[in-house]
């Protein structure tokens, strides 16, 4: 049986802790960022963590993760 591939995109964007839980980055932070007030752009700032019901997809992505 061949090996399994990981979602090259995925592997972008989420990374799997120590604990087994999938990180992320926050959205709607790239650009246009004049209109936004310094507080939204502060709390956009950091990573989150993967939502329960979205794991087990982002999980088949990342089979070595």
């Amino acid at each position: 049986m061949p090996k399994m591939k990981t979602k090259s995109g995925a592997a972008k964007r989420f990374k799997v802790r120590g604990s087994g839980s999938i990180k992320r980055a926050q959205a709607f932070k790239r650009h246009i960022l004049t209109k936004k007030t310094t507080k939204v752009k502060r709390h956009l700032r950091g990573v989150l963590t993967v939502h329960e019901s979205d794991v087990k997809s982002v999980r088949a992505m990342l089979p070595n993760g």
